[in-house]
This record gives structure tokens, sequence and C-alpha cells, in this order.
């Protein structure tokens, strides 16, 4: 039985990876996850603010020292809280590359396509196998037109793509007004895959002390339904990789991304909960999944439940609505 997938021009085990996390901060935590199963490894990112920090002493083009652009910087962590600085994010990839038999994704996070992307040439330099580029970005700006934002990231994709020759993934949002759109401007930008969805991190409130509390919550199940909606959509209609990030806790949530045509299954989570152990776990369901249904292969299953190119997917998405809630009965 084939097992096997290709993502991102690279050929992996079985389609199950480690996403970014703080699972691969160092080189025994990588060992682990390559002897616990993991096809693939994609690092923590490193992210725009402390890479132009330690160059010019600068966020966003202010200087922290300035009296005047304290307040705009005061929530940003300072370098020594940074996990990896970008000198030791290089030497933990480079010390991957040489000790891991699997590939090694780097990881970037940020918003401009300024001086700070040149980074990404180092990434490449240091062993990458691949890049993975995360635009989070939240925005507040009432005057910014929809538009704008996403050719902000088209662009930024552009530029990351005249710099590097190894693959680029770019992990995207699902809340654009247009998703299919900025899909494929991405990939028209020079993207070789998507990875979906980015997580957006939300602030609870205390109501006892009346302050806002900043935690970070692991991924639900219920959270894989949009991955499967939009990879079933995009699955025929563009020839990038993909990859589902978030809500895969199961050998049959990833069987699920894989029917909806995934190429990979990114997991944390699932991971942080069971130990690096559970990719094993995962490939071996799916791998009795398989036999169950007499497939010979990954391939011979993955979009069996996308939408086919000539369909009109709309209108299957608004029928399918449509017939969910007359479904629904008191």
């Amino acid at each position: 039985m084939d097992l096997s997938t290709r993502y991102l021009g690279l050929t992996l085990a079985h389609p199950f990876i480690a996403g970014a996390s703080p699972l691969s901060d160092d080189l025994d935590s990588i060992k682990r996850l390559e002897d616990g199963g993991a096809a693939a490894i994609v690092l923590r990112s490193i992210f725009e603010e402390q890479i132009t920090m330690a160059r010019s002493g600068r966020i966003h083009h202010m200087d922290a020292l300035e009296p005047q652009f304290q307040p705009a910087l005061e929530s940003f962590p300072k370098p020594d809280d940074y996990v990896l600085s970008p000198d030791r994010y290089l030497e933990l990839l480079q010390s991957a590359k040489t000790a891991a038999g699997i590939p090694i994704i780097a990881s970037l996070n940020g918003l401009t396509p300024e001086s700070w992307l040149t980074m990404a040439t180092s990434l490449e330099e240091a062993g990458a196998s691949a890049l993975e580029l995360n635009p989070y970005e939240v925005v507040t700006d009432a005057d910014a037109p929809a538009a704008a934002i996403e050719e902000r990231v088209v662009h930024l994709v552009r530029e990351l793509r005249k710099m590097l020759s190894i693959p680029v993934a770019v992990k995207l949002s699902p809340y654009y007004t247009a998703f299919g759109n900025i899909a494929r401007e991405v990939t028209r930008a020079g993207a070789d895959g998507l990875v979906l969805f980015n997580r957006f991190y939300q602030t609870d409130f205390d109501i006892e002390t009346i302050a806002p509390v900043h935690q970070i919550s692991l991924s639900a199940r219920s959270e894989l339904l949009v991955r499967l909606r939009w990879v079933a959509i995009l699955r025929n209609r563009m020839a990038a990789s993909l990859a589902v990030s978030g809500g895969v806790a199961t050998p049959a949530d990833g069987i699920k991304a894989i029917l909806a045509g995934a190429d990979a299954v990114q997991l944390v989570s699932a991971i942080l909960r069971h130990g690096p152990s559970f990719f094993a776990e995962m490939r071996e369901g799916l791998a009795l999944w398989l036999d169950s249904k007499r497939a010979p292969s990954v391939s011979a299953v993955r979009g069996r439940l996308s939408v086919p190119a000539d369909a009109d997917s709309g209108a299957i998405e608004r029928g399918n609505y449509l017939r969910l809630l007359q479904s629904w009965k008191s």
C-alpha cells in the first residue's frame, strides 16, 4: 500500500506533517518528531518585527527608543522574549537539515514586502526544503479597503518568489471577502501551495480583574469543517499543493482532509495532546482505512469528495445550505 504524497514538489512518506509550533524549538524535539513518524516538519515562525528589530532597532520603521513611538510599540515582545533569534533560527535550521532525514520547512511571518524578506534567502541557504509564509494580520483600519489588503498579500508573495528557488507555501486566513479569488491570485503570484487555514487568536476578558486575558487554546475538531469546504472547492481549480491546518484530532479527520483533496495534513494540537507517537497512529489509521476500502494508495482517494472543476460550486454551496436548514425540524 502506497501512503506517499507529493507536497510542494517534495515526496513525503505519508501526508501527516508537524505544523509550525513550539514542538520544533530545538534539535532534540525535531528528532522526537521524526522518530514519532512525522513526514516533514514546519519550524515555528520567525517574525518580521524581530528581524527588523535585530537589524535596525526598528519595528515598522519606528525606533523603539524614540518616545513618540513607545505607546505604539509597547505591546510588542522585547528581543529577548522571542524563543529563537534570527541567528539562532538559522543555526537550528542548519542543524535540523543535517540531522533529520525528512524535509524541514522554514516559516516566515510578516506583512510588508521590505528588507526583512531578505531573511528568506538566508533560510534557503541554511537548507530549508521549502518556506511557509504566514501573512497574519487583523485589519482594524476602517479606511483600508478589502482589495488593498488582498493586493498587499499578493505583492508580498510576488516579491518573495523573486528571491527563492525553493517552493513557497502561503498560510491564509479564511476571512477574505472572496477567498477563491485571493487563493487564485496568490498562486498566480508564484505560491507553490496553500495552507488552509491560519487561526486568528482571540483575546478573552476576565470579569473579576476587568482586564484582557491573553492565552492560546488548542484547536477543536469543529474548526475542520471550513477547511474541508475550501480544500474541496479549490482542489480541481488549481495545480498548487493544498495542506489542511487546524481541527485535525483523529485519523478520521486526516482521512476527511485527504478526501477533500489535501496533499498534506498539518498537526500541532493533536501532537501537543498525545505526543509525537501520534503521527504513527495517524499513519496506521490511514493505512487501515485504505485497506478497508481496497484502495491501493493515498492518491487513489485524494479528492474523491472535492467539487468537480466544471461544477457550479456556488450553486452547490447554496443548495447545501438550503438543504441543511430544511432538515432542521423542531
